[in-house]
């Protein structure tokens, strides 16, 4: 079966940068849109980001120029580099690929202090 881990949240204060990476196994990997969610309490959860298996990105209005997807097929894994964060960023992370299905990684909180 798909399994997707994450790594690399945390504590950061505001203006600060955070790197997200998320491994996937059980799935052709370099062929599917791989995307990352967040979900802030008390709030649905939401597109952060999306890149293509040909590597086109699509960003949500609110972290356009601060973030970057990325992704590195020869080891299954995906990106998230996070600049300039704010405490409304502060949230549970979710990989997911392939984007819309129901393969999501374990969530990673990434808080941001102001």
């Amino acid at each position: 079966q798909v399994q997707l881990v994450e790594s690399g949240g945390g504590l950061v204060q505001t203006g600060g940068s955070l790197r997200l990476s998320c491994t996937a196994s059980g799935i052709h990997f370099s062929a599917n849109t791989v995307a990352w969610s967040r979900q802030a309490p008390g709030k649905h959860r939401e597109l952060v980001a999306y890149i293509t298996a040909g590597r086109m990105t699509n960003y949500a209005d609110s972290v356009q120029g601060r973030f970057t997807i990325s992704r590195d097929n020869a080891k299954n894994t995906m990106y998230l580099q996070m600049n300039s964060l704010k405490p409304e960023d502060t949230a549970v992370y979710y990989c997911n690929t392939p984007y819309g299905s129901r393969n999501l990684g374990q969530g990673i909180q990434v808080t941001v202090s102001s």
